[in-house]
């Protein structure tokens, strides 16, 4: 039987899933599960007693570090086995990259090398790049940066300056130019530096080996967290590239940023599970040992509603993330069956997922940093401290909303890539969009006293798409071209989207927990579902209601308006004694074990 995957990149908007259907974390299988112990006992033994040191730039550490991993084979989990690496799938490396994600400055590094650091070889290389270069970054023998962004070239990559002028003899490019916040800049041996080759509009893209001369550096930068990592200003003075070294065709280099940043942002998704983990940890453990007037903060209503929605922003990113990495590697097996080549299989399959890997990113980074936020708050004073933990997880969260393009750019992207996908049919969301549209007149709110549990909780998500369908073709023709320039609209609307699909997510993963695996606990788990439903129908309302103050007057205002309202009608139930019962678990275990 051929792979296939469950939906199409934004298709779940229009179409119903079974929760038979989908993956959850709750089926790793045995491999899985010791690479992220492995994983999980390098961070602990080797890195997490260096935190301090990494953060003091302790020189050399970083590097050797990474070539500890690169011993265990940790830097190689997802790379072919003949180029020195394990060849494990899409899903396993994201389950290794939740682990790693734990260890701060440690897991940028980490993620750097494997990911926008090797990947655009991996895919992108000819075999005799990838034979001379790949072992060496498996092993950690070598360390890899990615070298894009430029003083006057941020989010805008390809107004980047840096220039390549073929020599007189045809042998080389002569790179000139200024690259800036480059990860792992001050050490690493391969560098993937965008650039222009002539008076070329796109960017190409070339492998620079550090050693050569030309290269400079300004010193590490002074950040206001990951301050472990090395951050430095790279420039490139007359350096002779081989013409060999061109990474893929000429003018491809904007496609292959790209198509990186998308592998990126899924990634990233899961990286910052591992910091939730560790932050939720240490909020519960000083929760249950602080004291104050006479009672330990555990016990205290607030404190109880923080630490349940900890545990509420890590379940539920946890179930959206790996149910779309399940369906991208299984897009990514599709295409493989199909005969096509590696780097294609891997860049097509994730780059389907676009909308899916970009308000994930922003979900993942926003709930982290929800989660340091009120870890500071329970640490009260202390948390202000730099010698409590809060400190370097609150300084460390905030860059992710900016990794990886700003969480601005990734709502633009999620609106304007599902948009385009149903303008090009590649799903019909435009004819269910108008299907909705035509029956407002149709619409009814959720009895919640009329049906199975779930039934009423997938009625509460299926009027959650009607009412983001609804809205998109009244602002596709009220604006038409223009809509691009309507930036805050489609933010409301990638908002929209990524909240329904995380509840959706969590939905089908609690009653798949119930009626598959058989979870004794189950009522603690429709706990977190029942808030997280709570909370995400009001913020699609809020969202939809600006959108439709935004542009619609008069009539269509008040037809919006009042379906919006049917749509995202929620009914109340005794949310305090939920998140009682949430953070109660926590307490008991002491750590998160949902």
């Amino acid at each position: 039987m051929k792979t296939k995957a469950v939906l199409k990149g934004a298709e779940f908007l229009i179409k119903d899933v079974n929760y038979k259907d989908i993956f959850i974390p709750e089926e790793f299988d045995e491999e899985q599960n010791m690479i992220a112990a492995t994983c999980s006992d390098f961070i602990e033994s080797e890195v997490a007693p260096n935190f301090d040191a990494l953060d003091n730039h302790t020189e050399g550490l970083l590097p050797s570090l990474l070539k500890k991993a690169g011993d265990l084979g940790l830097l190689g989990i997802s790379i072919p086995e003949e180029y020195g690496g394990f060849g494990q799938s899409f899903l396993t490396s994201m389950r290794a990259n939740e682990t790693i994600g734990s260890a701060y400055s440690f897991s940028v590094a980490f993620m750097a090398h494997t990911g926008i650091g090797t990947l655009p070889l991996l895919y992108y290389g000819n075999e005799e790049q990838k034979q001379k270069y790949m072992p060496q970054l498996a092993n950690g023998e070598w360390l890899a940066a990615y070298c894009l962004t430029e003083p006057n070239a941020g989010s805008d990559a390809n107004a980047g300056k840096s220039k390549a002028v073929l020599s007189d003899d045809g042998k080389h490019y002569i790179l000139n130019g200024q690259k800036m916040w480059i990860t792992n800049g001050g050490f690493a041996d391969l560098l993937t530096v965008f650039a222009k080759i002539d008076n070329d509009r796109v960017l190409s893209a070339f492998l620079v080996e550090s050693k050569w001369q030309g290269i400079t550096m300004n010193p590490e930068e002074h950040k206001m967290g990951i301050r472990g990592s090395s951050t430095r200003q790279i420039f490139f003075n007359d350096v002779k590239v081989p013409v060999e070294n061109l990474l893929g065709r000429r003018g491809e280099g904007f496609r292959i940023a790209l198509n990186i940043l998308h592998i990126g942002r899924i990634k990233l998704g899961a990286t910052v599970i591992g910091g939730m983990r560790r932050a939720i940890n240490h909020s519960v453990s000083y929760a249950t040992e602080r004291k104050q007037f006479g009672s330990f903060l555990a016990e205290f209503g607030a404190i109880k509603h923080k630490l349940a929605e900890q545990v509420i922003k890590t379940f539920a990113t946890e179930s959206a993330v790996y149910r779309v990495s399940k369906d991208i590697e299984d897009t990514i097996e599709s295409l493989k069956e199909q005969g096509f080549e590696y780097g294609k299989t891997n860049i097509e399959g994730v780059a389907e997922y676009e909308p899916e890997c970009a308000f994930l990113k922003v979900y993942g980074s926003e709930a982290l940093d929800y989660i340091v936020d009120e870890m500071v708050q329970i640490f009260g004073g202390m948390g202000f401290s730099s010698e409590a933990p809060a400190d370097r997880s609150y300084r460390d969260s905030r860059i992710n909303r900016i990794f990886e393009g700003t969480n601005e750019i990734n709502r633009l992207i999620t609106a304007d890539s599902t948009l385009k996908k149903g303008m090009k049919h590649r799903i019909d969301l435009y004819e269910a969009a108008g299907e909705v549209l035509n029956n407002l007149d149709k619409v009814v709110s959720v009895d919640p006293f009329n049906g199975d549990y779930y039934d009423i909780k997938q009625q509460y998500i299926n009027n959650l798409k009607k009412a983001v369908l609804m809205l998109i073709p009244a602002i596709s023709d009220t604006f038409n071209r223009k809509l691009m320039f309507e930036e805050e609209i489609l933010m409301n609307i990638a908002d929209m989207i990524m909240h329904i699909y995380v509840l959706e997510s969590t939905k089908l993963r609690v009653e798949k927990m119930e009626k598959i695996h058989h979870v004794n606990n189950i009522n603690m788990y429709k706990d977190i579902l029942d808030v997280l439903t709570h909370d995400l129908v009001r913020s699609v309302f809020k969202s939809g209601f600006d959108v439709i103050g935004s542009f619609a007057e008069g009539d269509q205002r008040n037809t919006l308006s009042e379906a919006l309202e049917k749509l995202t009608k929620t009914h109340s139930f005794n949310v305090k004694d939920a998140r009682r019962r949430i953070a109660g678990k926590l307490v008991d275990d002491g750590m998160y074990k949902f």
